[in-house]
């Protein structure tokens, strides 16, 4: 993991020879200092700079002395940042005016002339304080993020099968562009493995040992979208009863992959091509701008282009996404890819069920390369899943796979013999099928909003 940055303080007082004093004293302990002069200098700097700590003057206006203007001060700041330490000064201590900083948001209190080794370790202090404090909302973010998908962090990939001749121009332009901070679109059918490429983009990047985020943005509603990859600040709306970080900040200084792209809606692109040309967000409720150092990876079965020819997506936010496009091709176009796929799945199904297995018997491999794979690598893996389960000996069968059901156009029980459960996972896995995986198409022959579409989708472990 790379190191962290020096932290960056914060001073405002209105004169010039106590900023001066404090920034070669700071400097000198590997701070990196920012200065301001005046209470509405102080707010600009906050929004323009990710702080770990401010040092305050509590006056500002010449000959006040009652600290005021910096107990106003104050408020401002919890109100736009709650989680930034602030510790004030003042030449006019009293105990008074210390309660009542410290009733204000203030962490700490240092009296003029101030002491060099004291101020030294209560700024230290609040700056640990603070960083431990964001690294446990990212933290807690993250912990959020695969307790709402139901999974645990990956492990780091295993090599990407790519042996056959559709695979190797592909996997030659990965190894060009992968060590680079391009960001790249990939496209392919459904099933194609496309998460998994972008796995493999951010391993073989300078970010490896950084955060890894994905998102299914085609899930997210009008009403969640900001505050889901942006963030929100606690009281922004009815339900934000803590402030959230999103998963652009989770992401800093990592990989952010946007999966599903072509389901944004226009409203939800234009707030998204903002944070992708500037790398600058707000978080919902907030006036505070946040900078954040991420590569975008984004994935789509769609084509693109022809959403934008038809107004469904702008062509400035594609430019910034496809940088470079990398195209998986689909597997029936790589067929000496399925005995190496079929044999890893095979593996790692056998152990997830206890079973001794020791491959497939030759008809059984003879089916699965004559198969033409709609579903691509991700149906292969169900196929193998299932022949797993149904096997009986210690090798797969033909028939265990159910390929000659599947090929049959994908013969089902009669509707009457279903579950009301069953027979929606049936009508939804059609649906898709028919629409080539497009999940705006699909849900609109449901008569289903995108969202809705998606709750079932998660619900019933269906892919795209």
């Amino acid at each position: 993991m790379s190191p962290s940055p020096p932290p960056r303080v914060l001073i405002a007082d209105d004169q010039q020879d106590v900023l001066d004093a404090l920034r070669l004293l700071l400097k000198g302990e590997g701070y990196t200092v920012e200065t301001a002069t005046s209470p509405g200098l102080v707010l600009e700097a906050v929004a323009a700079h990710d702080l770990d700590a401010v040092l305050i003057d509590l006056n500002y206006t010449r000959d006040t002395t009652s600290g005021r203007e910096g107990l106003d001060l104050l408020e401002k700041l919890r109100g736009l940042d709650p989680t930034l330490p602030v510790v004030v000064m003042t030449a006019w201590a009293s105990v008074d005016v210390a309660v009542e900083s410290m009733r204000r948001g203030a962490r700490d209190f240092v009296e003029k002339p101030w002491d060099n080794a004291r101020l030294i370790s209560i700024l230290a202090t609040q700056v640990e304080l603070s960083r431990a404090l964001r690294r446990g909302q990212r933290l807690e973010a993250e912990n959020r993020i695969l307790r709402g998908s139901g999974s645990d962090r990956p492990d780091r990939s295993e090599r990407m099968i790519a042996d056959s001749a559709a695979m190797r121009p592909v996997m030659e332009l990965v190894e060009r562009i992968a060590p680079s901070e391009a960001n790249v679109l990939i496209t392919g059918e459904h099933g194609t493995g496309k998460s998994l490429m972008a796995r493999v983009l951010h391993e073989l990047s300078p970010r490896v040992d950084e955060q890894l985020v994905t998102v299914n943005t085609g899930a997210l509603s009008e009403t969640v979208f900001e505050s889901e990859l942006f963030g929100h600040v606690r009281g922004a709306f009815t339900d934000a009863k803590e402030e959230r970080v999103g998963r652009f900040e989770l992401a800093h200084r990592g990989t952010l992959f946007l999966d599903e792209i072509a389901n944004v809606t226009p409203a939800q692109q234009a707030k998204l091509l903002r944070v992708v040309e500037t790398g600058e967000l707000e978080r919902v409720g907030s006036s505070r701008t946040r900078r954040i150092d991420v590569r975008i990876l984004s994935a789509t079965n769609a084509d693109l282009q022809e959403e934008v020819d038809s107004g469904r997506f702008r062509q400035d936010l594609l430019f910034r996404l496809n940088t470079v496009t990398l195209h998986l091709p689909p597997l029936r176009d790589r067929r000496e890819d399925i005995p190496l796929l079929a044999d890893r799945f095979l593996a790692r199904h056998a152990e997830r069920y206890r079973k001794e297995l020791g491959g497939f018997d030759a008809a059984a491999m003879k089916a699965l390369l004559a198969y033409p794979w709609p579903g691509n690598v991700r149906e292969l893996d169900h196929v193998v899943e299932r022949g797993v389960l149904m096997a009986r000996g210690a090798t797969l069968l033909e028939d265990d796979l159910g390929l000659s059901v599947a090929a049959a156009a994908s013969v089902s029980p009669r509707l009457e013999e279903m579950t009301l459960e069953e027979a929606e996972r049936v009508m939804i896995q059609k649906a898709l099928e028919r629409h080539g995986g497009n999940v705006t198409d699909a849900a609109r022959a449901l008569g289903l909003s995108r969202s809705a579409l998606y709750r079932r989708l998660e619900k019933y472990d269906v892919e795209v």
